[in-house]
């Protein structure tokens, strides 16, 4: 918590216009003799900061739980297609109705439900046995390879003006966003965190296996049916608010598991750890080599494809 608050203070003085801790504190005070300053603080950077900390917070507490489901530590949203699966409903309010925040962030959870329905259906075996393991996460793979496609058409398909806007949303980025963009990422984990809080327990059975889950009197079906809905709402809220963002649901639990060493799914400190990473990202993005001011997405992209071939190189040994 106090590095996340460390780093987003950095973030609030990080920009073109760089901001000293006495200025940041003044301006987030509100009495900042600078009136500049206290508008980059209050208008700009802070619903920046606070977008990124919601963001990361929801898809890392997704990750987990997705993680936790699979009993597969790929088995996080963006490598199972529901990330895609929400861009694509997004990318649609976008180029066919010039949507805003509220109806994107609707458009994405929809269409991120139907995806999740869908590999969930695909995944499961004939005789209608468990979506758990590798299953899930190649029928993901299928499914949001077919939904990348159909996002592609549709930017080719659309007016220019609009195509370009959702070309630049679909980088993930943290340019532009405003309070707006906060509430409905507040909003987000208001009414789906919850869900997995109290299906806590529940999950850590699960984690046992569905069988012993069940003698001891967890209704298995209806409790992972419950937590994807709460993850893939997760999911979406957080794509609708910045875009689609790699690696951080998958990376955020496995650091946090890494670094706690406790049992179970680490679903609050893999949200907390989410909300560092995407602060950390829009850090090093804000301040990348050669003046280049990178989109948070591609930022992510890179340090998870980076984090992703470390851990494979250690699985080696």
């Amino acid at each position: 918590m106090a590095l996340c608050l460390t780093c987003g203070v950095l973030l609030l003085g990080s920009g073109s216009s760089r901001l000293p801790p006495g200025e940041i504190l003044a301006g987030l005070m509100g009495s900042s003799d600078n009136p500049v300053a206290n508008r980059l603080v209050w208008r700009i950077r802070l619903p920046r900061v606070l977008t990124a900390a919601l963001t990361g917070a929801a898809l890392g507490l997704a990750g987990a739980v997705f993680q936790s489901l699979s009993r597969n530590p790929l088995g996080s949203p963006d490598v199972i297609g529901f990330t895609t699966g929400a861009a694509s409903g997004a990318i649609t309010a976008i180029i066919l109705f010039t949507a805003g925040p509220v109806t994107i962030a609707i458009a994405a959870v929809a269409s991120g439900v139907a995806t999740a329905a869908t590999v969930l259906i695909l995944a499961r075996g004939r005789r209608g046995g468990t979506t758990g393991g590798y299953r899930l996460i190649l029928v993901g793979v299928g499914v949001g390879a077919v939904l990348s496609g159909l996002n592609t058409l549709l930017l080719t398909m659309g007016d220019l003006e609009r195509a370009m806007s959702a070309q630049i949303w679909l980088a993930g980025s943290l340019e532009g966003r405003t309070f707006a963009h906060v509430a409905t990422g507040a909003a987000g984990l208001a009414i789906f965190a919850p869900v997995v809080v109290l299906c806590i327990r529940r999950l850590s059975m699960m984690e046992m296996g569905d069988d012993m889950a069940s003698q001891l009197g967890v209704p298995v079906g209806a409790t992972r049916i419950l937590l994807v809905v709460a993850s893939v709402g997760l999911t979406s809220i957080a794509t609708a608010c910045t875009g689609p963002i790699a690696f951080v649901a998958l990376a955020g639990p496995q650091l946090a598991r890494r670094l706690t060493r406790a049992a179970g799914a680490p679903l609050l400190t893999g949200a907390m750890m989410g909300a560092l990473l995407m602060i950390l990202a829009d850090l090093i993005g804000q301040n990348a080599p050669l003046r280049l001011v990178m989109p948070i997405g591609l930022t992510t992209g890179f340090l998870g494809g980076l984090y992703l071939l470390v851990v494979l190189g250690l699985s080696r040994r």
